[in-house]
């Protein structure tokens, strides 16, 4: 286990210890780790070999399982490299791995360009970052208090048009 108050990675903040289990088609690959010393988001890999058709979705199995502490989530990204020079992303940015989720960790990928994609075994394919998680509670009211915006909705504040 991880000392909490190490600060050795990830951004130089406090470590969390996160229990990760191996699955049987994981075995052989690299755990999900901080490329750099300053990275927020840590790579995952594969532990499959698929291809993924122009407009597709696939769900790509990572072969791990995690039980992430109670008030953590892991939030699954797109890794900006796939993202630009490949149209493949994560569709439901970020995703959100709960702490009571048991499974294994797939990555929904989705592939935005207009070639197949392949993604061999052992190829990082997201950023996971484990994030707290603050719970709301309700209040009903009535009212609400008013501000500027007030009920301006999408485009309100301004477009790009503003950015010239």
């Amino acid at each position: 286990m991880s000392d909490p108050a190490d600060t050795t990675a990830g951004n130089a903040g406090p470590q969390v210890p996160v229990q990760i289990k191996r699955l049987p088609h994981g075995i052989g690959l690299d755990l999900p780790h901080y490329a750099t010393a300053g990275a927020a988001g840590m790579d995952i890999v594969s532990a499959e070999t698929v291809r993924i058709a122009a407009g597709a979705r696939h769900a790509v199995g990572t072969g791990l399982a995690v039980a992430i502490p109670t008030g953590y989530e892991i939030q699954v990204r797109p890794r900006s490299g796939l993202a630009f020079k490949h149209g493949i992303t994560v569709p439901n940015t970020p995703g959100t791995i709960d702490s009571d989720y048991r499974g294994e960790l797939k990555v929904i990928l989705i592939n935005h360009s207009d070639e197949v994609f392949s993604i061999e075994r052992g190829d990082r394919i997201a950023q996971l970052v484990l994030a707290p998680v603050t719970l709301a509670s309700w209040t009903e009211v009535d009212t609400l208090d008013d501000t500027d915006r007030g009920a301006g909705g999408f485009g309100s504040t301004g477009g790009h048009a503003k950015l010239t």
